[in-house]
This record gives structure tokens, sequence and C-alpha cells, in this order.
């Protein structure tokens, strides 16, 4: 049964033991950041705050912070299921036979479960605050790091309809509080948010937002999903939860936020305003550099009488949202692989931060497949802001970190095996020359053929061989080598 609401989430997690209660009295300047980067430092527990000075709401942190809790809150037993589930929806294919019409019944019934399901009525506006009487400074808000240019709400559900065509966007977007009003609207501009807004603008006209907070937890991982531009998040949240996403509409624009959200924010960004907005602590590790956003103007919020208040860190790896990433990784591989059937693996490792580095290995069939699998990589969606891509052979486990620097350091002639692109890069990079483009590394690492001009005879692996390994296999247990000083 999916997740009603986030109270039932933390209700799960704490039964699991996954959460730990905090009753001493810590503040969210500073102090509970720093509290929950050791704890991510250590793969700790989800952390429920509920003594918050000054504030009436607990504050919840590092709740999809660990694979198993990430698994948890999109209700499946592992990330590669899912992956496994996903692949099984996009390969739903007209039946031409009594047996193959069976089998698509479940898949259809699953299906038709994702759309959203319209009520009159949500918890997230038993409580409504309009025109003067809004006051974010009610929210426990997180100022993160010391030189952050103020608190940011760093979990937030966006909400925006294209203004020319009505289809909604959903994002992920970190907000810095400016005054009790008013927020930074930090979109990037490849995002489905910013497209939007440069619509609005060129229309000359305010886009409507909405802002929810502590979603149902497969919603909130939906905002942070780098889907197609024509698959709607609330639609894929209801996939993944087999049931639909309870919408209500807000109060004063035209939009729909989930039903049980913990507080609503709405509003509007105007066209051509802007506001310095930063620096903040990123998922880089590195302060992203103050820079001029739009500027979110809140004219009603809304709660629950029960509210929690949700939110996230980001910093040096590892943090909570290096687990929603590697959740996409194990997601959308499947996609991927009905682009490049050769792909066998992928691993974005964590200290990669999503976007500079990607191991992958494929099953290579041609000279220069590698190559072909790097330029494609690069095409397809939010990989375009990959920096470096290093392809392998298939047999490498490019889950093993140690293996695959062992291949690369043997394997590699950087004159022959390495390419060079420029393109777009993430907006985070602060290394390229100039926001948004700079230069990509791709790294063959594959065994090199006769037909790629490789005339020495390459190497073996060194490998035991297989009865002398069964042997030791058997009388291991009698050595008595197990045991570590």
């Amino acid at each position: 049964m999916a997740y009603r609401d986030l109270q039932h989430f933390i209700r799960r997690l704490e039964d699991k033991g996954e959460l730990v209660r905090v009753k001493e009295p810590v503040s969210p300047v500073l102090e509970i950041t720093e509290i929950t980067d050791r704890v991510c430092k250590l793969y700790g527990p989800a952390i429920l705050f509920e003594n918050v000075p000054g504030f009436q709401m607990p504050v919840l942190m590092n709740a999809f912070g660990s694979y198993a809790r990430m698994a948890m809150a999109l209700e499946v037993p592992n990330l590669n299921s899912l992956g496994e589930e996903i692949l099984a929806f996009i390969e739903l294919e007209t039946p031409d036979t009594l047996l193959k019409k069976l089998k698509i019944v479940p898949k259809l019934k699953r299906v038709s479960s994702a759309f959203p399901k319209m009520v009159n009525k949500g918890r997230c506006q038993e409580i409504v605050f309009r025109g003067d009487d809004v006051d974010l400074g009610r929210l426990p808000v997180l100022h993160c790091w010391p030189d952050d240019g103020g608190p940011f709400i760093t979990l937030p559900l966006v909400f925006t309809k294209d203004p020319e065509t009505g289809i909604r966007n959903v994002g992920m977007y970190r907000m810095q509080v400016f005054d009790k009003c008013t927020t930074g609207m930090h979109w990037h501009t490849h995002k489905g948010g910013a497209h939007h807004y440069r619509k609005a603008e060129r229309m000359g006209k305010p886009l409507e937002v909405a802002v929810a907070i502590g979603a149902d937890p497969a919603t909130t991982y939906a905002a942070t999903a780098p889907l197609p531009d024509n698959i709607d998040e609330i639609v894929f949240s209801g996939f993944l939860r087999e049931e639909p996403v309870e919408l209500v509409r807000c109060l004063t624009v035209d939009l729909e936020v989930p039903a049980s959200s913990q507080i609503v924010l709405e509003g509007y960004v105007n066209p051509g305003e802007r506001r310095t907005e930063g620096p903040f602590g990123d998922h880089t590790g590195y302060y992203s550099l103050a820079d001029e956003y739009p500027v979110f103007h809140v004219t009603c919020m809304t709660m629950r009488r029960d509210a929690v208040y949700p939110a996230t860190i980001v910093g040096q790896p590892p943090q909570e949202d290096c687990y929603m990433a590697k959740a996409t990784e194990r997601l959308f591989l499947p996609m991927i692989k009905k682009t490049l059937p050769e792909l066998r693996d992928m691993n974005l490792p964590l200290e990669g931060v999503f976007h500079n580095l990607a191991f992958v290995s494929i099953d290579k069939r041609y000279p220069g497949h590698a190559r072909k699998v790097i330029n494609a990589l690069w095409g397809l969606g939010q990989m375009m802001f990959c920096k470096i891509i290093c392809v392998f052979d298939r047999e490498v486990d490019v889950q093993d970190i140690s293996q695959v620097l062992w291949r690369l350091g043997n394997n590699v002639d950087p004159r022959r095996d390495i390419v060079y692109t420029d393109g777009p890069v993430d907006a985070l990079d602060h290394a390229a020359p100039l926001p948004h483009y700079g230069s990509k590394m791709g790294i063959d690492c594959t065994r090199k053929w006769p037909e790629e001009g490789f005339e020495r005879e390459w190497p073996d692996v060194i490998e035991m061989d297989p009865e002398i390994r069964a042997k030791i296999d058997r009388i291991w247990p009698k050595l008595g080598l197990d045991k570590r000083r």
C-alpha cells in the first residue's frame, strides 16, 4: 500500500529502526546541518528533530539517506528491482494472442492507477495564511553552511504550468528566503520550470507557482527525476506508488498540489524581476556563487495542523542526495539500454556528484564501439552534463571502484584513448570557463583490437586454475584463515 503521507513514512522508518528522534533543542541555523552531516558520513539513520527552538513543528532530515531507506521510500525490495519494473512498463506492446492479452492486464491496471485523482479537500489546507498574514518565518528553514546567503528551503516541489500548453512541470529547485513573503527561485536554464518562466517572460506576464513541501516520498523523489519532457512527474509518481496521487486545487493560483503535503506556498514570479541569490553550500562540496535569479512572491501559505518540515543538506559526499541519485541511476538504466542495448551496467559514483563521472561497461562488438557509446551517452537527456565517461569491457564490474581504477590504469594509452568535446555542462560546474558551457572527456578503457590500430599482443588477465580454486574453496573453512588480527 502506498504511503498516505510523510507521517506514514516516518512511522515506517521508525518501525524498521531507521529513524532516531532527537529531543534536545537544536537550532536550524548551522546546528541541524552539523549533526546531519556527521550522521551522513557515518551512514546513519534518518533524524527527526523534535525540539527546534522558536518553531512549532519538527524537522525531518536524512529520510532518504541510505540504499535501504531509498528502497523503502519507493516501496521496492531494492533499487535494481525498480529498474526491472520500469523496463517491463516501457516494453508494453500490443497483444496479438489471448495469452499476451492475459499477461498485459496487470500492466494496464498499474498504468491506469498512475493518473492523479482530484479531491475537494486536502489536509495541506487545514491552516491558511493569506496576504499580510503570510510569514515564512513560521517555518524552521535551515541556514545550512556558514557562508550561505541566508536560509534555504532545500526540499521543495515546485509546480508550474506551461503558459501556452498548460502542461504541468514539477521540479526541485532550492529557494533562498529573502523575507517573510519572498524567496529566490533557483531554477537552472536547462530545467522545466525555467522553460515555463522564459515563455511567460516573452509573453510579458507573471508565472503562477505553487510549492509543496513534504509530499509523500515517491512524489518527492519524482520531482528530482530527469524525466523526458512529455512525462508528467505526478503520473510518474502514481506509477511508482501503484496508486494515484491525490491532488487538491490551490486557493489563489490555477495549480494543483498533493493534498497530503505538509506545507504549500502559493504565489507568482514576475517577468524580468531578479535578485541576488546565494552563495549556497552545494552538492558539489563547494559553494555555488551568488548570482541573479527570479523572485518568488508568496501570496498564500497553507499547512497541516500536524505539519513536519522535511529538509535536506548537501555538501561533500556522501549526503542524502547521493542515494536519490543512485535511485535515478538504477531506475533509468533500463531506458538507456533501450537506446544502447550494448550497455551492460553503469555506475555514477557518489564522489562524482551525479554529473562529473560515469563508469559504464559494454558488450564491445566492433572497432571504435567505446567512442560511439561515449558520444551517444552525451546525447541522452541529462547525461549531457557528464564531464568524464569511462567505458569498459563487459566483464568489468563497474560497481567495484577498485577494479575500475585497476583497469583504467592498465588499459589506457592517454593519447590514443581519450576523446574531448565541448558542450553544455551543469550550472554548478565551477571549473568550466563559461557558465553552462565547457569541455568533456571520454576514456576508452576497453581492450584494444588490431582493427583499432593495436598491433601488439594484448596480455591475458591473471586468473587461477578453476579446479584449484574449487579445491581450495572446499578446504578453506578448515584453514582458520578467516580470523583477522
